[in-house]
């Protein structure tokens, strides 16, 4: 197909396939190589193999069939399970009849840690594994025929096993006709595959359009994981238990279906697409660096796409890295030997050598403009990769728009954009309607366009709902209906249920450059034109806001979806259960506990997590925005493997590196934070455990917050608007949630927080001990505690500072007496007075570590390795009396939080230690190797301090550590 190989076989076609039955005579067997030794005997064909064979010169012998040359096939005439075979006539010969033994090719099952650690190929090579068998330079003896009444079939690879039950019910919004599945054809096919490639297993999406078969990690991606032209396929074997190989001369995918129906859907399909020609030849070739991450590939320009191959042997067989469509993009030089092909969705950087970058340049952007419109405006709108695909079905170079929707479309969207009405989208075309492009106009489609639109009216489409280019005029009148005359897919603004807060947002946002907001005030139903007073385009006239009034003119007289509509749903009938398996950011799906999957979650669409976990039952709940799964485990240790899996995959990147801050977690969910009476909002990850919350925001620049419930805590529940709003002290925290179901069930999560409040003390403890410690932090201590968490972390010089020396003592004496109604400030100098009271109380209260017991700390503080060291603090806090360790953990663990906000506070671990090394070994205050231990103490919180209780084994017996550093080393 490709390369050197594609003169050869555009000269003589594809090779034809059938699974006839015919006649068997008897032939002599090419001689196998030289791995399968004399004796080493084969298993006989299946009934579902079929098999392609090109033969060389003198080596196989048999019957001229007198048809041969008319269908190009060859018969078997006596055995009613042999085969018709093709081939490819490389050398002019005649088709004969003639069958052999298959080689054994399957390979043993591997664990799923076996398959992560596969070889550097992708794919299998035959030389290695199972081979179609090559012709040999010369005939040979009936000696050297391979028996195949003896061989062992060896063990076929199975998928891995599931880890979890999973009960699924799909969410259907009200009034939603969800579109039909593209209709299956002769040659046209998809499904979710379980694939081999050598010994790595994954399980992807697998599309067959007639000409390339692609095979995707996601349903929903826009650049395949591997791809390849049907024409580059020399053998399909059709194998049992729903299986089926592709080749590729020596190299092959081994391929497992859902069920015998899909198998023979498949390989009916790829037998469908025989004779089928192959590509011209690539325009431009040639090894290319990839950057990110950086690596060597062989990259070939085939028409207007640009193939990528892992290496040229790849692109000698066919089978492609992925593909990039240079009609939806736009190539840029960097450097002076990079350059940048930018599509909407990637942009894929290369290097190429000094010499062949001008070649390269110069036929990317050939085959750009071979595409391109002649018109100015498309020309213009272009220069975004966003608006190079049609924004409702991906058509490349889409020349209609909705100018009111800021949606460019192609000529068989914007059909149906006209028959929902111009009350809905005024419809204009970027080549005839040259009028209507004012400056303002192209500007706002340059900046915002498709993807800003999308962001709004698209914002929750299941994959299994978006159209496709080649989807049918029903299929796109329903989708198009159900987008933008139903908003089921929209996503609403956190006022929509607000209409006068609404307005006046938009009053507010139009005075601004905040052109996405307004856009999805609109689409809530935000009124452009106020009766009773000002419109909004006068005052975004008043604000020289020019695109703000081009877009609000656009929408004067536009209806918009009633926002009741999205919130009211319907549950479709029925429950599917399945078994569960976790695998990088995704969830497989499979009807039984090893088949082949039938269905992949994307982990990255889940918005809600919720730990129900009671008595014996352990199971939580996942919700999308369209989908609700109940997963049970068969043990409390498994249940919270998964969701500690998950949550580290959902959460925002920065929560990963503190894994302490995801122990005991039973709530997750992604929020909008209102702010300043509603009028301004965030998008956060909210997380919740006994007695607190974490504040998550998803831009990378804000930092975290932690709020600290406490018992009597007021809280109130707004179901129609879908918020929960709870109350602490003057501040008071608005939580709004996507779906009803997430905002109800969030609710009765925070019930349960606050009933875990005050096991240990009166009020929550920072971190939560081990059950088996029963130990109490004093209440004064744990005021002090709290009221910085909620007030003074981001003071800067927090704990370095002192507080006013006469307002200290009077403090520490009124939290002696009374510490949960004593008054402390919140301002600056409030927060460093509760700081140095602290301090105080620590250093005058009873000694945290006994002075008794410092020597063995000091012993632990000299050990070279960090990991021993860490060790001996985990035995020398055991050895604390319960209380002690309460009230050392609750400390360490306040500090720790402290050092997150460092970069504004300017206390970092190492000031933190310098400061309270005093208040916990008073007179080693000077021992550089203690000020070290207390650092550690705080960093690793966590890993010291909760940890579950191990039952001591007998090798642990001593208590007390005397010697030098090998008895250390031994008592570990």
């Amino acid at each position: 197909m490709f390369g050197s190989l594609n003169a050869a076989r555009s000269d003589r076609g594809f090779s034809q396939m059938s699974l006839q039955l015919g006649e068997e005579v008897t032939t002599p067997v090419p001689k196998p190589r030289t791995r399968y030794r004399k004796g080493f005997v084969t298993p006989k064909r299946s009934e579902s193999e079929s098999v392609w064979y090109d033969p060389g010169p003198g080596d196989v012998k048999g019957e001229v069939m007198p048809d041969a040359a008319a269908n190009g096939l060859c018969t078997t005439s006596e055995d009613p399970n042999a085969y018709k075979v093709d081939f490819n006539t490389r050398w002019s010969l005649p088709t004969i009849k003639f069958s052999w033994p298959v080689l054994p090719h399957q390979s043993p099952s591997l664990d799923d840690k076996a398959a992560g650690d596969s070889g550097k190929d992708n794919v299998s090579d035959s030389s290695n594994e199972e081979e179609v068998p090559s012709a040999p330079d010369s005939p040979k003896s009936d000696d050297d025929i391979i028996d195949c009444k003896q061989a062992k079939p060896q063990q076929q690879k199975t998928p891995r096993a599931a880890t979890i039950r999973v009960s699924r019910k799909k969410q259907g919004l009200s009034g939603t006709q969800v579109p039909s599945a593209p209709k299956e054809s002769v040659v046209s096919r998809s499904s979710w595959l379980d694939v081999w490639k050598g010994r790595k297993h994954n399980v992807l999406w697998a599309t067959l359009d007639g000409q390339l078969m692609s095979l995707w990690k996601k349903r929903n991606d826009k650049f395949p994981e591997q791809v390849f032209h049907v024409s580059s396929i020399t053998s399909v074997r059709k194998q049992d238990k729903g299986r089926f190989s592709i080749y590729f001369g020596k190299k092959h995918f081994e391929f497992m279906a859902l069920n015998d129906d899909v198998l023979d859907g498949w390989v009916t399909s790829l037998h469908a697409t025989r004779g089928t020609e192959p590509p011209a030849l690539p325009i431009h070739q040639g090894q290319l660096v990839m950057k990110d991450p950086r690596t060597k590939v062989y990259a070939a320009i085939y028409g207007h796409n640009l193939w990528i191959f892992s290496k040229k042997e790849d692109f000698s067989l066919g089978i492609g890295m992925t593909l990039v469509s240079m009609n939806v993009a736009s190539v840029k030089k960097n450097g002076r030997s990079g350059f940048s092909l930018i599509t909407p969705y990637k942009t894929f950087n290369f290097s190429a050598e000094s010499r062949d970058l001008g070649a390269w340049l110069e036929c990317l952007n050939k085959g750009i403009m071979s595409a391109l419109s002649c018109s100015d405006v498309a020309k213009r709108l272009w220069t975004s990769p966003w608006n190079k695909v049609c924004g409702d079905c991906g058509a490349a170079n889409p020349e209609w728009a909705s100018i009111n929707l800021l949606l460019i479309i192609c000529e068989a969207c914007a059909g149906q954009h006209r028959a929902i009405g111009s009350n809905r989208s005024k419809v204009r075309s970027l080549t005839l309607d040259s009028k209507v492009w004012t400056e303002p106009l192209i500007q706002l489609f340059e900046v915002y366009g498709n993807k800003a639109a999308n962001e709004v009216w698209g914002y929750n489409i299941p994959a299994a709902e978006q159209i496709l280019q080649d989807a049918s005029p029903n299929e796109r009148a329903a989708f198009i209906k159900a987008k933008y005359v139903k908003g089921c897919y929209r996503r609403s603004h956190p006022l929509a249920s607000n209409k006068e807060l609404l307005n006046k947002r938009l009053c507010q946002v139009v005075c601004g450059s905040d052109v996405p907001e307004t856009l999805s005030l609109i689409c809530s139903g935000a009124r452009v034109l106020n009766p009773t007073g000002e419109g909004a385009i006068i005052i975004a006239e008043r604000a020289e806001q020019a695109l703000q009034v081009e877009l609000l003119r656009h929408n004067e007289y536009i209806e918009m979806p009633d926002w009741d509509h999205v919130t009211s749903s319907k549950d479709q009938s029925g429950l599917e259960e399945l078994h569960g398996k976790l695998e990088d950011d995704r969830f497989l799906f499979s009807l039984e506990n090893d088949s082949a999957a039938c269905d992949v979650l994307d982990l990255r669409e889940v918005i809600y997590v919720f730990n129900h976990s009671k008595g014996s039952s352990h199971n939580f709940t996942m919700l999308t925005l369209t989908e609700t799964l109940v997963c049970d485990a068969t043990t409390e240790e498994a249940l919270l493997a998964h969701l500690m899996y998950i949550l580290k995959v959902i959460l925002p990147d920065g929560v990963r590196l503190w894994t302490g801050e995801l122990d005991g977690v039973f709530a997750a969910a992604r929020v909008l934070l209102l702010e300043e009476g509603g009028l301004q909002h965030r998008e956060v990850w909210v997380t919740m455990r006994a007695g607190e919350i974490y504040i998550y925001p998803t831009d990378p620049q804000k930092h975290r917050e932690r709020l600290v419930l406490s018992t009597g805590q007021q809280f109130k529940l707004n179901t129609p608007a879908k918020t929960v709003e709870i109350m602490l002290g003057e501040r008071t925290v608005c939580l709004q949630f996507e779906r009803e179901i997430g905002c109800t069930q969030w609710h009765a999560q925070l019930v349960k927080a606050l009933s875990s409040v005050g096991t240990r003390s009166q009020r929550q403890s920072l971190y939560q001990l081990p059950a088996s410690v029963c130990g109490s932090v004093p209440p004064a201590v744990q005021r002090c505690i709290s009221h910085i968490t909620q007030h003074g972390l981001k003071v800067e010089g927090l704990y370095r500072r002192c507080g006013i020396a006469s307002k200290v003592t009077q403090l520490a004496e009124a939290l002696k007496t009374s510490p949960t109604t004593t008054t402390m400030g919140t301002d600056e100098q409030g927060v460093l007075d509760v700081g140095s009271t602290l301090k105080l109380l620590l250093r005058n209260g009873t000694e945290i570590i006994p002075r008794m017991e410092r020597e063995h700390w000091v012993k632990a503080s000299v050990l070279p390795e960090e990991t021993f060291r860490i060790q001996a603090y985990i035995r020398l806090v055991k050895q604390l009396s319960p209380d002690n360790r309460a009230t050392l953990s609750e400390l360490c663990g306040h500090l720790y939080f402290v050092q997150v906000y460092s970069q504004e506070n300017r206390m970092t671990a190492q000031n933190l230690a310098l400061v309270f090394v005093p208040v916990l070994f008073e007179e080693l205050a000077m021992n550089i190797d203690m000020v070290r231990l207390t650092k550690e103490l705080i960093v690793h919180h966590t890993l010291i301090f909760l940890r579950k209780e191990e039952e001591p084994k007998a090798d642990r017996t001593a208590d007390k550590w005397d010697g030098d550093r090998d008895e250390m080393v031994t008592f570990l």
